[in-house]
C-alpha cells in the first residue's frame, strides 16, 4: 500500500482500525492528494478481512476477553472476585509485554521519507483504558480487586520504561478516588488500597515489615 500511495504521491489513510466490524459500503481508507487514481482492486488486495477478530492481528481482543472474564465474575449474579483477580493476573502479563514495545507506530513512510500511510493503532492509554476501566467500575466495591490492581499497577511502574508512568499514575489515582468513594471508613480504604497480588494474601507492606524486624 505504501508502493501503491508512492507511484500516485498520495497519502493513505484508514478509516478503520484492527478489529472493526465493518459492513457494506462501509469506507474503509481515504486517499489523499493523489496525482492518478489508485485502482481499487489493488488497494482491496492489500486489505485482509475476516469473519471474527483473532488474536494475531488484534491485541486488544485478547484484552477485552479477559475483562469480560473479570467482569462476568463481578457481576452480582456470580459475585466471583477471585476469578476477576486471575483475570487480572493475565492482563498484567500482556500489559508487561505490551508496555514494551514501540507503541508510536501508525505513520508509515516509503523510501524517501515520506509518508504515505496512516493506521490507527491503540495507543498505551488506550490499552490501559481497556484493561482497567470496567473492572475498576465493577469491582469498586471489592476489597480484593483493588487490592490487585493496585499491586498490578505498582509492578507496571517497576518494570516498564518511565515513559509508561504518567498513564500508569493516572490510573493510580483513578484506582485511589474509587476506593474512596467505595468504602466508608477509613480502616477499610486502608485495607483496600493495599498491594496484593493475591488480593487477600499477603499485603506487600506487611512482606517489608517482616523482613525488617528480620
Amino acid at each position: 500500500m505504501v508502493q501503491l500511495a508512492k507511484r500516485a504521491g498520495a497519502v493513505i489513510e484508514f478509516a478503520v482500525a484492527v478489529g472493526d466490524t465493518v459492513s457494506d459500503s462501509m469506507p474503509l481508507l481515504q486517499v489523499f492528494g493523489a496525482r492518478e487514481p489508485i485502482s481499487e482492486a489493488e488497494l482491496r488486495e492489500c486489505i485482509e478481512l475476516g469473519g471474527e477478530r483473532t488474536f494475531d492481528q488484534d491485541p486488544k481482543y485478547a484484552i477485552r476477553l479477559l475483562v469480560d472474564i473479570a467482569i462476568r465474575a463481578l457481576s452480582p449474579a456470580i459475585n466471583d472476585p477471585t476469578t476477576a483477580v486471575q483475570a487480572l493476573d493475565q492482563i498484567e502479563d500482556l500489559l508487561l509485554r505490551m508496555g514494551q514495545r514501540r507503541l508510536e507506530i501508525g505513520s508509515f513512510r516509503d523510501d524517501e521519507g515520506k509518508i504515505r500511510l496512516i493506521v490507527t493503532f491503540p495507543t498505551w492509554e488506550d490499552l490501559l483504558r481497556l484493561a482497567f476501566d470496567e473492572i475498576c467500575f465493577y469491582g469498586g466495591t471489592s476489597v480484593q480487586v483493588m487490592r490487585r490492581m493496585n499491586a498490578l499497577i505498582a509492578d507496571l511502574m517497576r518494570a516498564l520504561p518511565d515513559e509508561r508512568d504518567v498513564a500508569l499514575i493516572y490510573w493510580e489515582s483513578r484506582i485511589k478516588a474509587v476506593v474512596t468513594r467505595s468504602f466508608v471508613t477509613q480502616e477499610e480504604r486502608d485495607e483496600a488500597m493495599k498491594e496484593d497480588r493475591q488480593g487477600l494474601g499477603i499485603p506487600r507492606q506487611h512482606r517489608l515489615a517482616r523482613v525488617s524486624a528480620a
